[in-house]
């Protein structure tokens, strides 16, 4: 089975799709999509695996997001043993996120707050290498700044400069600049956009100018559905409509767009033709 459109990020692992997830792969496998689940926490990880081994267009991540979860004790052993797992193409999502003191600011401090999630980020990128699968990242900056990034690349070139080649992956709902873009792709690693591409040209420049091998399509399902969807759940389906606007920002033919999207993913996560 050969997929026509990958949605490299989403959450069918989530509450909001209890009641008709299997439904929600249908449509999927009806129009070609396979998709990876990504795990936050510990038990959204779990979850993740579970559809993975359910159903056969989806895979899983195991990983713990910066501020999802913030009550979680970490054990670095379990989540190696979950990574080991054969539908397990990626550690994270893990990363940075500075965007939310904006709206309230962090009870431990800013120091405190930024060290904690700097540690928790690297443990991931340990079990990482460890396992020589890629990394799945959420940077998200502060608001008019690129610092979240800033501090992921400086992590992850110390990590790239003892590890080298185990230390790669992407970057999730990527909202950088062109010049972020290119420090990643100079690591080694991939960018990936959703659904917001089809109603803000803030990415424009950074679609037209990327590499198509170092893009990516994804929904980050239930969240931001795109147009024509909007203030809908959203799902991995709709990923086609983020490469449809790809492949219009770049100027470039839909189906060569869509066919490189897929071998992206199928090379960064080693996916496996069925």
């Amino acid at each position: 089975m050969n997929p026509q459109f990958f949605d490299i990020h989403a959450h069918v692992n989530d509450a909001r799709f209890k009641d008709d997830e299997a439904e929600v792969v249908a449509r999927m496998k009806t129009a070609g999509v396979w998709s990876i689940m990504v795990g936050t926490d510990l038990v959204m990880s779990q979850r993740a695996i579970e559809l993975a081994e359910k159903y056969e267009n989806v895979w899983a991540t195991i990983g713990c997001h910066p501020v999802d979860n913030t009550k979680e004790i970490f054990d670095d052993k379990i989540y190696q043993e979950m990574a080991k797992h054969p539908r397990v193409v990626a550690i994270g999502e893990c990363g940075l996120d500075y965007y939310w003191p904006a709206d309230g600011g962090w009870v431990s401090g800013e120091d405190a707050e930024k060290k904690r999630q700097a540690e928790l980020f690297k443990r991931q990128i340990a079990i990482a290498v460890a396992v020589d699968k890629p990394l799945m990242i959420h940077g998200r900056p502060t608001k008019g700044s690129m610092d979240a990034y800033e501090d992921i690349l400086t992590i992850l070139e110390e990590a790239k400069n003892k590890h080298g080649d185990r230390v790669r992956g992407n970057i999730h709902f990527f909202v950088g600049a062109l010049p972020i873009a290119e420090r990643f792709f100079a690591l080694d690693f991939t960018i990936s956009f959703t659904g917001v591409i089809t109603f803000s040209r803030d990415y424009d420049e950074v679609i037209r100018r990327a590499p198509l091998d170092r893009i990516m399509s994804e929904t980050d399902a239930p969240y931001v559905a795109p147009v024509p969807y909007r203030g809908k759940r959203n799902e991995p389906v709709y990923v086609q409509e983020v490469v449809k606007k790809i492949a219009e920002i770049r100027g470039e033919d839909l189906e060569t767009v869509g066919k490189a999207l897929v071998v992206n993913a199928r090379r960064v996560f080693s996916v496996k033709i069925l």
